[in-house]
């Protein structure tokens, strides 16, 4: 009884972790669209970026302990991810790259990804 019961407040909260991430990438991606928009320096821009840089601080953070539930080889090729992310949002905010995109699109694919789980 009470090993089913673990397992229902497991399952959600996992779930509500899911969710929480997901709408954190939605918001992330509306930011992007925002700086895309209006372009690279602008205010814009600037929240955008520094809000991919916390979300993925928090991510790599949580992805790089042994006590995060997901795969090994999963988190290693989220952790890669990330680190390019903000290595290209450094380039942006540097002025060395003005394309939005791809940025966008990684976070797309995530939090569809999300979605579906």
């Amino acid at each position: 009884m009470y090993s089913a019961a673990y397992q229902d407040v497991a399952s959600e909260t996992s779930a509500r972790i899911r969710d929480n991430e997901r709408r954190a990438f939605d918001h992330c991606i509306e930011l992007l669209h925002a700086a895309r928009d209006a372009g690279r320096g602008t205010r814009q821009s600037v929240e955008a970026l520094f809000f991919l840089n916390r979300l993925w601080g928090v991510l790599l953070e949580d992805l790089a302990t042994p006590e995060n539930g997901l795969p090994e080889e999963l988190r290693a090729k989220l952790i890669s991810i990330g680190i390019w992310i903000l290595r290209y949002a450094e380039e942006i905010r540097l002025g060395g790259q003005d394309n939005f995109q791809p940025l966008i699109e990684i976070s797309e694919t995530i939090s569809a990804g999300l979605r579906r789980n």
